[in-house]
């Protein structure tokens, strides 16, 4: 543990031997004291940011059939929904009175829209002032499916359309075996990272995330981390990671929800293998505002968004809400400055 603790210290690079050992063996306080030390090399000065945006789930209607999702509805059952454009412009009209900066568009593999129905949905988004950051790599891999294009056709057409930036959703696991388990209908691991390095290719940045607690191992979770590690060398066009917990309820997996201490020591872990990976996420959406505040102390230096609205964790029976505020009251309180920033992590002006 010391030669590990003085190799990290001195920049060194994690093997996944060693990140194993960190992970199941290294002292929680060790593991907290060694992230810090990380995000404050990378982030020395006392700021924590976060961005003011709304998800906005623009249908539910989908063919996949997860077993970890509360949200979706299959085609033709009762609760399904297709946002109207009015009731698309109510909600960004709202966000933007709020302050807020961007939406994260994301919905389920509806069988029944072609290509066109997304670009103008992105030309009509961009009809306001706010940055569309939207389709996460297994729905531009149904669109190209039901398109009859290349993913890479895809990216091009909806980036021409008004597409800013991509969300890392649909990662779950960056295993094949657990995805062939909870989300066989969804694209491979391999497909997952060919396009989020399609879309850095095509000058997009995204996001990476990681949903861990369902049915994937120890070990499974640290193999997610090195795969995007290894895809972040290739392609260098993730912005942060964001882990969350499984949140089980309302869903077809029998899971026992992680604690606090489980979400800690992996968000601590994340911040030391992705080394090439700028920035890390809390997540106060799944564990609350106070684990939160914590885990800015395990390598976090982002809060991650107010999420004016947000639907598909509140599916599965958890429900915290932040106004920037209360965000704000939450970093001070933690002993850091709070800053509103853009998706890029270019900060605004007196935020």
């Amino acid at each position: 543990m010391e030669r590990l603790a003085a190799k990290i210290l001195h920049n060194g690079r994690l093997d996944f031997a060693e990140a194993r050992l960190l992970y199941e063996q290294a002292p929680l306080h060790e593991l907290a004291r060694l992230a810090h030390a990380v995000r404050l090399k990378k982030h020395p000065e006392p700021v924590v940011t976060f961005v003011s945006d709304r998800n906005i789930n623009y249908s539910n209607v989908c063919v996949c059939g997860c077993r970890f999702c509360a949200f979706f509805r299959a085609p033709g059952q009762d609760g399904g929904f297709l946002l109207t454009r009015e009731e698309l412009a109510q909600k960004v009209e709202e966000t933007l009175a709020l302050g807020g900066t961007q939406v994260l568009l994301q919905g389920g593999h509806h069988p029944d829209l072609p290509l066109s129905w997304y670009e103008d949905l992105l030309r009509f988004l961009k009809t306001y002032p706010i940055h569309v950051h939207a389709f996460s790599p297994p729905e531009i891999a149904h669109f190209a499916q039901v398109a009859g294009l290349t993913t890479a056709e895809v990216i091009a057409r909806l980036k021409a359309a008004g597409l800013d930036s991509i969300p890392g959703g649909g990662a779950e696991i960056l295993v094949d075996e657990v995805r062939r388990k909870i989300s066989p209908r969804k694209c491979g691991a391999d497909q997952w990272l060919e396009i989020m390095e399609q879309a850095h290719a095509q000058g997009l940045k995204t996001t990476a995330t990681m949903m861990f607690g369902h049915e994937e191992t120890p070990g499974q979770r640290l193999e997610h981390l090195f795969a995007l590690r290894a895809s972040q060398d290739r392609s260098g066009g993730y912005t942060a990671f964001i882990p969350w917990t499984f949140q089980p309820a309302n869903t077809a997996i029998p899971a026992r929800p992680l604690g606090a201490v489980e979400y800690l020591r992996l968000l601590a872990v994340s911040r030391l293998v992705l080394d090439n990976i700028e920035n890390i996420q809390v997540s106060w959406v799944t564990m609350g505002p106070k684990i939160a505040q914590l885990a800015l102390f395990f390598g976090g230096n982002d809060f991650g968004s107010t999420m004016i609205e947000e639907n598909v964790v509140r599916a599965a029976g958890v429900s915290f809400r932040l106004s920037r505020e209360e965000i704000r009251r939450l970093v001070q309180g933690a002993g850091f400055t709070p800053r509103q920033r853009r998706m890029d992590y270019t900060l605004l002006e007196n935020t």
